[in-house]
């Protein structure tokens, strides 16, 4: 490995802010020699780019994978139907989106959030490195500067997309997250640790009994309103019971009323029949006693 691509190794595995700092102090360090203007020329890369070389270094593996897959796909895409494609293409899909979702899982535990145009980016990164080998190479070599795009039809744009041109056929150096340092603690002891424990055990004595006060007239007022609510409640059901022994009462008056109306229409119908005969009967007489008289 050259000293650049080891130099580029080291800067792209960096956290993306602290990336152009970091490669301002190396170009710097080698002011005087040939490396020096060749680090200094090395461009930052986009998000997406990033979130690729970090995923290449952090989960090699997964990464290692996916390559894989796509190398067998495109062996394979020869021989296949119409159909095995489509299946093809939808397993490959489900494939990136799922390292996908990894990557920017990984890229938020570095402190970058990786908006959905961003996760965008990197699954077409992806997708180019399962049906392009040299897309497949400019990934694995984790010094990527852009993010890569192709149908696997059209030749992609792959020089342009690297650190250097060295980069395809480089592998990135894994490396596992670094744990924050922690800081050393040394325990000196206090002379007044004792009076200092006391005053501590008597103000949270006051503090618990002033709580405890504070509690105890809260259950008082409670129980009291609940003593009130309660004696509320044996009025309500008591009144409740004696409207329900009115009702009952109203619902015998109206049975008895409606018994009565029946008896009533049975009569109002008797009394209409007997009206019309007696009606007849005085037509029939007074048509008599005309015929007599006339």
């Amino acid at each position: 490995m050259s000293e650049l691509l080891e130099i580029a190794d080291e800067l792209y595995g960096l956290p993306l802010a602290d990336f152009t700092p970091a490669r301002d102090a190396r170009a710097k360090e080698l002011k005087g020699t040939d490396l020096a203007p060749r680090v200094k020329a090395l461009r930052k890369a986009s998000t997406a780019a990033w979130v690729v070389n970090l995923l290449v270094r952090r989960d090699p593996a997964q990464v290692e994978q996916v390559l894989a897959v796509g190398a067998a796909l495109r062996e394979a895409q020869a021989a296949m139907s119409g159909e095995e494609l489509r299946t093809l293409t939808r397993q490959r899909r489900q494939l990136t989106a799922a390292v996908t979702t990894q990557a920017r899982r990984t890229a938020r535990e570095e402190g970058t959030r990786v908006t959905d145009a961003v996760a965008e980016q990197v699954e077409a990164t992806l997708t180019a490195a399962m049906v392009d080998e040299q897309c497949a190479l400019a990934v694995r070599s984790g010094l990527l500067v852009a993010a890569l795009a192709t149908t696997g039809l059209d030749a992609a744009d792959v020089a342009g997309a690297v650190a250097l041109p060295e980069a395809l056929g480089f592998t990135a150096t894994a490396r596992e997250p670094e744990e924050p340092a922690r800081p050393e603690l040394h325990v000196v002891p206090d002379p007044e640790a004792d009076q200092k424990a006391v005053a501590a055990a008597e103000e949270a004595l006051a503090a618990a009994e002033s709580e405890l006060a504070e509690a105890a007239d809260a259950h008082q007022e409670a129980a009291t309103a609940y003593d009130e609510l309660a004696a509320r409640g044996l009025q309500v059901q008591a009144e409740i019971d004696e409207l329900r022994g009115r009702i009952a009462e109203l619902e015998t008056t109206a049975e008895e009323v409606d018994d009565d109306l029946t008896e009533a229409e049975d009569t109002r119908s008797e009394t209409e029949d007997a009206v019309r005969e007696a009606t007849r009967v005085r037509d029939a007489a007074a048509q008599a006693l005309q015929r007599l008289r006339g």
